[in-house]
């Protein structure tokens, strides 16, 4: 029987994180050994009743102060040096990876698909496939935390944050929520399942529904209303969508923003609150009018439009 230190590791991230881990670990370790090492020579040399010579020693102060705090110095900006640059890779999703939607709810964990797939408290990935998390929460703060890959992201309501990770091994893997959400904040527990890339197929075809997240997100904007201003001959002057994700967009306040997720969310939830340049604010708010795993897929939709061109009939 073994009893492990830490969690398995499931992916590079965790490599990377358990490694400066153990280098803070060591560092301290040795920096402790130094200091109770001394002060047990010095204690016991210098006890009450010895005869040693007590006399007092004249040393260079100034440079030992320098040099034991320049070392120092240097040694733990390493750290943190390492740290950060740990850190900025997992905080930068990588371009080309699969994009999966979360959304946290008092308790479950409620994922889409790409494909259309959905899942409850379950999180199916390939093998070796870099895969992006962009979630948000329908009520209060959660925590998405997946130990073995060593990331852990608030969920926060209003906002949409995002992770990434590289499964490297085949399994099932813990998902935790790490933000204490209420009562039953201990049940909000899932599995994520680590699957070989034809294990994967077989399972998003077995598991097909009718439509595509972005077919899901297509049907909701016509339903809502949105293509009567945003699409072809229109009576209401609304800017085209065609082209529009991951571009710079100029609003009238002469500020330049970027068409993300988050930006696509606030258009749709407060309109007022960016309006884009040469437009006015005719467009109604949609806020209590659309769930959050409905807007994920209007902004699947959008995001898929994000290779065309504008289209206006005149």
């Amino acid at each position: 029987m073994t009893l492990p230190i830490f969690p398995e590791e499931a992916s590079k991230i965790a490599e990377q994180t358990d490694n400066l881990y153990w280098g803070l670990l060591c560092a301290s370790a040795a920096v402790c050994l130094l200091v109770f090492t001394l002060m047990g020579y010095f204690l016991l040399k210098y006890r009450n009743g010895k005869n040693v010579d007590r006399k007092p020693v004249h040393l260079p102060e100034m440079k030992i102060e320098v040099t034991w705090t320049l070392a120092s110095l240097l040694i733990f900006m390493c750290f943190y040096a390492w740290g950060a640059k740990n850190y900025f890779l997992i905080e930068r999703p990588p371009p080309g990876a699969m994009e999966i939607d979360v959304v946290g709810k008092q308790w479950m964990w409620k994922i889409q698909h790409p494909e259309g797939n959905r899942e409850i408290d379950q999180l199916h990935v390939p093998l070796g496939r870099l895969v992006k998390l962009t979630m948000t929460s329908q009520d209060v703060i959660h925590s998405f935390f997946l130990p073995e890959f060593r990331i852990k992201q608030d969920v926060v309501p209003g906002r949409y944050t995002t992770e990434w990770f590289q499964a490297d091994k085949i399994g099932s893997f813990h998902i935790f929520c790490s933000e204490y959400c209420g009562t039953s904040h201990s049940r909000m527990v899932g599995n994520i399942v680590v699957m070989s890339p034809a294990d994967y197929q077989t399972w998003l075809t077995q598991g097909q529904p009718g439509n595509t997240l972005a077919q899901s997100g297509e049907r909701l904007f016509r339903e809502l209303g949105c293509s009567g201003c945003h699409v072809g001959k229109s009576v209401v002057r609304a800017p085209p969508l065609e082209g529009l994700f991951g571009k710079p967009v100029p609003l009238n306040n002469q500020e330049v923003v970027t068409a993300d997720e988050a930006y696509l969310r606030d258009s749709i939830l407060f309109p007022a609150k960016q309006i884009v340049g040469g437009y006015t604010n005719d467009m109604p708010s949609f806020s209590g009018k659309i769930s959050e795993e409905e807007l994920l897929q209007v902004i699947a939709y959008l995001k898929s439009l994000g290779s065309q061109t504008p289209v206006r009939e005149q």
